[in-house]
């Protein structure tokens, strides 16, 4: 585990920190001395989906690296403005899949509740990237539609607070969702996807530990984590009161293109996830949603790499390769 020894976030702050984030690819490059990468089509891109890039996060990238796989991550490109047969704007059925305002049924015993459209971070390769979170009725202001569904809904045992990014809403809106979802009869398990504390470390504070763990429910909070420069030990201090409380940590990532589709990449990533108290839980094959085709890594070279994970790691450090294929039961595994 890696010692805390790192000064602790400065967690009411968090709101600010997000507020002072970059919002244009020009503002982004010249903080990192790359003004010579910024192109016009970088912006037309984001016309189409916002950049939004904490400074925290902004400040883990190398500058003058135009190769930085955080950068990649985030940085619009031109590639977004063209998309190849296949990519669509919405790769995993989540239209088919709404059941009510806000609530999404995909897999037997599961709801997905679609908390905010809102993220700290706004990921090229989002397959969300064109959902339509007002039509799909998500509501932060009113929870009553969601848990009145919720409560009817037969032999549900866990609830999985999507978005967006759940976190993203404040203490109080979060609690008054978290306080109705522990009242649900039968439930059994509560889990959150979130993002924000990979990006902003400053979101996790005592308070929001305390109102995950009074649900008096199991819960897990599911870390997207992609490569290893993500993991520092300012967020491994952030996450040390949730693994206090009993709070288990999983993580999923995404295989992208020239980020972490390497071995040396994954072999570190899956150790050091594990240094930070994080155990290794779905490696996704990309969702072909439209703007994120040249983040794409085969099939062949997927399987391998996860097959020489398996020869290098062990069987607890090696997450599940998987894709998601809409109406299907389960995530698939390759």
């Amino acid at each position: 585990m890696i010692p805390c020894s790192a000064p602790l976030p400065n967690h009411e702050a968090w709101q600010r920190h997000l507020a002072e984030g970059f919002r244009s690819a020009k503002a982004l490059l010249a903080h990192l001395g790359l003004e010579r990468l910024w192109t016009p089509a970088m912006e037309a891109a984001a016309r189409r989906f916002p950049l939004r890039v904490p400074r925290y996060y902004a400040d883990l990238m190398t500058p003058g690296d135009p190769d930085d796989p955080l950068l990649r991550q985030v940085l619009p490109d031109s590639a977004e403005l063209t998309s190849p047969p296949g990519y669509g704007t919405d790769p995993t059925g989540d239209s088919h899949a709404l059941a009510g305002p806000g609530l999404l049924h995909k897999y037997p015993q599961r709801a997905l509740v679609i908390t905010t459209g809102g993220c700290a971070v706004h990921c090229r390769y989002c397959f969300r990237r064109h959902f339509d979170y007002t039509a799909a009725g998500a509501r932060p202001a009113r929870w009553d539609p969601v848990l009145d569904a919720l409560a009817k809904t037969p032999d549900l045992e866990e609830v999985i607070l999507s978005g967006g990014d759940p976190l993203l809403l404040d203490d109080d809106r979060l609690g008054i969702l978290l306080e109705g979802l522990a009242t649900l009869p039968g439930l059994r398990r509560l889990r959150i996807h979130s993002r924000l504390p990979v990006v902003l470390p400053q979101r996790i504070g005592e308070r929001l530990v305390h109102l995950i763990a009074s649900t008096g429910l199991p819960a897990v909070l599911v870390l997207h984590v992609n490569h290893p420069a993500e993991l520092t030990e300012f967020l491994s201090c952030a996450l040390s009161s949730l693994r206090r409380a009993g709070i288990a940590l999983l993580n999923q990532a995404v295989l992208l293109r020239g980020v972490n589709d390497s071995l040396e990449t994954q072999l570190e990533l899956n150790k050091k996830l594990f240094e930070s108290g994080i155990l290794p839980y779905y490696l996704h094959q990309l969702d072909k949603v439209r703007g994120a085709a040249h983040f794409q890594v085969p099939d062949e070279h997927a399987k391998a790499l996860h097959a020489a994970m398996q020869q290098r790691l062990p069987g607890y450090l090696v997450p599940k390769l998987v894709r998601e294929i809409p109406g299907a039961s389960c995530k698939r595994p390759l």
